[in-house]
């Protein structure tokens, strides 16, 4: 058996995969609150208790840097360390990857069910791939084909400066750079980054709040989803929240062209993350195509990349598991 993770600051999915059958069946799995634990190794005692069985090799998807043999997760207080792991496992190999490497490891062996696609474009047979995933940060790797298969790389693409490509992106930039030093594609294409455009168009363009939006984020642990709720009100949709989501959808365009010029995918670009399938019906609309085409001499290009979103949940623990098996 393979045990494969994917391993965040708030919960930590272990699985067993059959080395003969592959990263595609699942034999045993389980989800566990990674803040109840003190270490990962803690975590893999309790699940192998449960499911007993003989680990030939490990892969864990970690939700942070992975420096060498050794990873510190996002908010949580671990150090995880290889060979701490393998002494658990009986000397079995174990490999870390960023989780954002595992969820490109797991592109190559998605099922059409586990994709929708934004344009079909025309894909080169062994050609570059990207992924971007925009949940809480803003994640970006990429895959190149290596003697016969696809091998992921990872990235901090998501920290690169944020580049305006309109009027009210030049304001937006102007209006973060007196908070904050540098401005990344995170701060303005992510989970964290949509209050802050946010912010943006109710400080320098309304100037005004919806007052049952402001009401219901006062309340809010994580403004996000209210914002997004605001702008998708079928009855009474917030301009302040409408304008957000129609900038936050024109900057990941944007980058999602940056990133496919930059690694040159003409395998194709991947959304990851828990945004895209959330915003499905919005990607769709045509604002993201656009704005990712929006390139110049290279617009024909872009128009033959192809965009899919990744609807697969478990992407980063299927991708751990694959990449398990590749060594």
């Amino acid at each position: 058996m393979l045990l494969a993770g994917d391993i965040g600051g708030t919960k930590t999915i272990l699985a067993l995969f059959a080395r003969e059958e592959g990263p595609g069946r699942l034999f045993a799995e389980a989800t566990f609150p990674s803040g109840q634990f003190g270490s990962l190794e803690e975590i893999v005692g309790q699940f192998l208790a449960a499911h007993p069985a003989e680990v030939e090799g490990a892969c864990f998807g970690v939700a942070g840097p992975v420096m060498g043999q050794r990873a510190e997760i996002t908010n949580l207080p671990w150090v995880i360390d290889t060979a701490v792991l393998r002494d658990r496992l009986a000397g079995a190999p174990v490999a870390l990857i960023n989780d954002l490497e595992a969820v490109a490891q797991a592109v190559p062996h998605l099922k059409p069910e586990h994709l929708a696609t934004l344009n079909p474009g025309e894909p080169a047979p062994a050609g570059t791939i990207a992924v971007i995933a925009p949940g809480t940060g803003l994640g970006e790797a990429f895959l190149t084909w290596d003697h016969g298969r696809y091998r992921a790389h990872p990235s901090e693409g998501g920290h690169a400066s944020f580049a305006p490509t309109t009027a009210a992106e030049v304001d937006l930039l102007q209006y973060l750079l007196e908070q904050h030093h540098h401005v990344s594609y995170e701060r303005v294409c992510s989970g964290l980054g949509i209050p802050n455009i946010y912010g943006y168009f109710r400080d320098r363009v309304f100037k005004r709040e919806t007052p049952e939006v402001a009401t219901q984020l006062a309340l809010a642990s994580d403004p996000t989803p209210v914002i997004v709720s605001g702008a998708l009100n079928p009855a009474s949709p917030c301009p302040v929240c409408s304008a957000t989501l129609d900038c936050f959808l024109g900057i990941l365009g944007s980058e999602i062209g940056n990133l496919a010029l930059k690694m040159l995918a003409t395998g194709g670009v991947y959304l990851g993350g828990g945004i895209p399938p959330r915003l499905l019906t919005q990607l769709r609309g045509g604002r993201v195509l656009e704005a990712m085409r929006n390139k110049g001499r290279f617009r024909e290009l872009m128009e033959r990349v192809p965009v899919h979103v990744i609807l697969n949940p478990k992407a980063a623990l299927l991708g751990a598991a694959a990449y398990a098996l590749m060594d």
